[in-house]
């Protein structure tokens, strides 16, 4: 949708990601990342942190299926998405809440290393996260569809949505 404000996230996972079905049987990966500011107090010479914000998101079809193999708690992640807000009603009183639909999401390298690997099929991405810091992730083209892969779909004429014709699946040159 237009107009929706698209923000990135840095921030660790406070649990692991749960994956659900909708009725239509559409996986959907829901998860909270949440974010903390540091801030040096130049009396003291201390880092000290602020008020965290948590921030809940969703991922959908075969990149939410991905993520929920591939992340798990404490996994600090880059995520970008647009904002979207939710009306609900809890205990008689209408709230709302600020929610994050993903576009996409991956390992901060700050104090890890990563390995990516394509997930065979040529998906929309993902992969898992192996022993220790290594990311085993994917990337690569969306077989025709646009490659985050988001609930709404992409344009059918996105040039990035196939491989390159002839070559390697990885050729840095575009598809058209």
């Amino acid at each position: 949708m237009a107009g929706e404000p698209i923000i990135t996230v840095v921030g660790n996972l406070t649990g692991d990601p749960e994956l659900r079905y909708v009725s239509s049987g559409t996986p959907v990966a829901s998860f909270t990342v949440a974010s903390t500011p540091r801030t040096l107090n130049r009396q003291t010479q201390q880092w000290e942190d602020g008020e965290a914000m948590f921030i809940r998101c969703s991922v959908w079809r075969e990149h939410g299926e991905n993520v929920a193999e591939s992340l798990s708690k404490g996994m600090r992640v880059l995520v970008t998405g647009r904002l979207t807000v939710r009306s609900y009603e809890y205990n008689g009183q209408q709230r709302t809440s600020l929610e994050m639909q993903v576009d996409e999401i991956g390992p901060s390298l700050r104090y890890a290393r990563a390995q990516v690997t394509k997930v065979a099929g040529g998906g929309s991405g993902g992969g898992n996260f192996g022993g220790g810091n290594s990311y085993q992730g994917g990337g690569g083209y969306g077989g025709g569809r646009a490659s985050y892969d988001a609930p709404q779909g992409g344009s059918a004429h996105d040039p990035w949505s196939s491989a390159p014709q002839g070559g390697s699946a990885f050729d840095d040159n575009p598809p058209f």
